[in-house]
């Protein structure tokens, strides 16, 4: 469900329960996810968000904030990368002799675009067996705060900088996406889908919101 706050779009997941209040969550991914008692309202929903909608735009600033905070970056030959989960030199990623360094930050992101985009496409067709799914499209961009997303037409989109993490974590972003194409919200039937494919999904969670931050240029 997109919102409109102020001059700002922001994206929520509604999960409907047998629970008697509505409650707003934000994870540290700044997933925004309104927990809802079943047949709860659209409108109900949005006033809701509307309504707490400066504290929720606040703590994505600081989300944003801390995802692009400066970090000292060696772009050279020893220069530490994260790809699938690995530190490499630079040079074992991309040719690095002659260029500059910001040739060597726009020949990275290339390579983590190339990359993101080859796997995610052999594990979408892994998993899309196994769900029984097929995405009309899939592509792959940079986002501040999503890791991946999926739309009503079932277009599926995917942040390069999961391939700094490993396979069993963009699996877990492959999988969550995918399931979306059965249940669009976060109910009780789309986390059990997600679960009897990958039920340790939850640590996959965890990784990345706790290294998330250091998957970054």
């Amino acid at each position: 469900m997109k919102i409109e706050l102020g001059q700002r779009s922001i994206e929520c997941h509604v999960e409907y329960g047998p629970r008697k209040k509505l409650s707003i969550h934000i994870d540290p991914s700044g997933l925004i996810t309104v927990k809802a008692p079943n047949h709860t309202s659209d409108d109900v929903v949005m006033s809701a968000v509307k309504q707490h909608g400066s504290k929720i735009v606040k703590q994505l600033q600081a989300i944003e904030a801390a995802r692009t905070a400066p970090k000292v970056r060696e772009y050279q030959e020893e220069g530490k990368f994260l790809h699938l989960g690995k530190y490499h030199a630079l040079h074992e990623l991309i040719e690095t002799n002659g260029r500059t360094e910001d040739e060597l930050q726009h020949d990275l992101k290339k390579f983590y675009f190339a990359s993101c985009k080859k796997v995610i496409g052999e594990r979408i067709k892994i998993y899309q067996k196994q769900l029984k799914v097929t995405p009309k499209s899939y592509i792959i961009e940079e986002s501040r705060t999503k890791w991946g997303s999926c739309s009503s037409a079932k277009h599926l989109t995917f942040n390069y900088r999961l391939a700094m993490a490993p396979i069993e974590v963009i699996d877990y972003v492959v999988i969550h996406e995918l399931c979306h194409l059965l249940h669009m919200n976060h109910d009780r039937s789309f986390w059990r889908r997600v679960g009897s494919v990958m039920p340790d999904y939850k640590a996959k969670e965890a990784f990345l919101a706790r290294y998330g931050q250091a998957m970054t240029l």
